[in-house]
C-alpha cells in the first residue's frame, strides 16, 4: 500500500512539474528517441558510404557524389530536431527533407505502403511529441473556441 502511495505521489509531482503525464512525457521521449536515432544512422551511414547506401542510392536515381550532402543535410535537420529550443524548426526541415524521400520512392514505382511510405511514419512520430507536448501546436491545428 505505501508503494502505491508513494508511486502516485511521484507521478502526480511528475505531472504537476512539467504539466504532462508521466506516460505521456515518456511516449514523446520514445518517439523523438526513435526519430533521432533513425536519422542519425542514416545521416551517418550517408557519410560513412558503406556498398549498401551507394548501391541504394544509385538505384534511386542519384549519383554517388550526392550521398554525403544527403547525408550532412539530414544529420543538420536531426540535431536541429534534437535540440529542445529547435525541435519546431527542426521537426520542419524534417519534414521536407523526408518529403524528398517519399518523390524519390515514389518516383521508382516503389511498393507503397513500406518503401513510399516509410518516410511519412518517420514524420508522423517526429511530429507526436510535438503534439503530445505542446499545446500551441494543438491550438494551432484544432483550435477550440
Amino acid at each position: 500500500m505505501r508503494l502505491m502511495n508513494e508511486l502516485e505521489m511521484s507521478t502526480k509531482s511528475a505531472t504537476i512539474a512539467t504539466g504532462f503525464s508521466r506516460r505521456r512525457l515518456w511516449t514523446a521521449r520514445g518517439m523523438y528517441g526513435i526519430v533521432i536515432l533513425f536519422m542519425l544512422f542514416d545521416g551517418i551511414g550517408k557519410l560513412a558510404k558503406p556498398k549498401q547506401v551507394i548501391e541504394g542510392t544509385l538505384e534511386l536515381g542519384y549519383e554517388e557524389r550526392h550521398i554525403a550532402v544527403l547525408g550532412v543535410l539530414g544529420l543538420i535537420c536531426t540535431i536541429l530536431y534534437a535540440v529542445p529550443r529547435t525541435r519546431f524548426v527542426g521537426a520542419l526541415l524534417l519534414t521536407g527533407f523526408l518529403g524528398g524521400a517519399v518523390a524519390a520512392q515514389f518516383r521508382m514505382d516503389n511498393p507503397l505502403w513500406s518503401n513510399t511510405l516509410f518516410p511519412v511514419y518517420i514524420a508522423v512520430l517526429a511530429w507526436g511529441p510535438l503534439w503530445l507536448l505542446d499545446q500551441r501546436l494543438r491550438n494551432l491545428i484544432w483550435k477550440r473556441h
